[in-house]
């Protein structure tokens, strides 16, 4: 399964190369992973018809693949069953005890309803960084710290194929700025004769 979603992703990135989404979802996949630093502190939480399974398993492999543990999913449901693993049995109570370094990702197709906007209010005043990957919810939106909007109409770019491009995004390491020999001179220079003043 890994395999195919890593071509297909090779495949989605071809076709979107002109269209400023690999950009989007690329920002949006950094913000994720520099937010989520704290194992276990990723709280990943959907709307009540749709959990978000396919993109906490993208997350976990991204997590495990690239020594991540900060992208590592609590996936967080409405309903989770009595009698399922405990990984699993984990309801809204959470996002009640979000707190500073944490960070609560929302993904919502569709509008997200008034009990969990009043939940991500919460957990942003508690000092959790919020981030929602969104269908055009405008209030979902304005919660949000990082958001990135998927309009149902969008002809070039699906909900799910975000998510795909999102947590591979996620597992990227962030390209290291060169230092070369200009600027071990101009560190050198700064050190000598201090920085220059205006």
């Amino acid at each position: 399964m890994v395999a195919v979603d890593a071509e297909q992703i090779t495949m989605l990135r071809e076709v979107l190369a002109t269209t400023g989404w690999l950009e989007r979802t690329r920002e949006f996949g950094r913000a994720l992973r520099v937010t989520s630093r704290t194992p276990g502190g990723l709280l990943l939480v959907g709307t009540p018809g749709e959990d978000p399974w396919h993109l906490a398993a993208h997350l976990d492999d991204e997590s495990r693949l690239g020594d991540v543990p900060g992208l590592a999913p609590t996936l967080v449901r409405w309903t989770p069953p009595a009698g399922a693993p405990p990984h699993l049995r984990i309801g809204l109570e959470r996002l009640e005890a979000a707190r500073r370094g944490e960070t609560l990702f929302v993904v919502a197709e569709e509008d997200a309803p008034v009990p969990l906007l009043e939940r991500v209010d919460d957990a942003r005043r508690t000092g959790a960084t919020v981030l929602a990957l969104e269908g055009g919810d405008r209030e979902l939106r304005g919660l949000a710290h990082e958001a990135l909007t998927v309009p149902a109409g969008e002809a070039l770019m699906s909900f799910d194929g975000a998510q795909h491009l999102v947590s591979a995004a996620a597992g990227q390491e962030p390209a290291r700025t060169p230092r070369g020999l200009r600027h071990r001179l101009a560190k050198l220079l700064d050190a000598v004769s201090g920085p220059v003043v205006d």
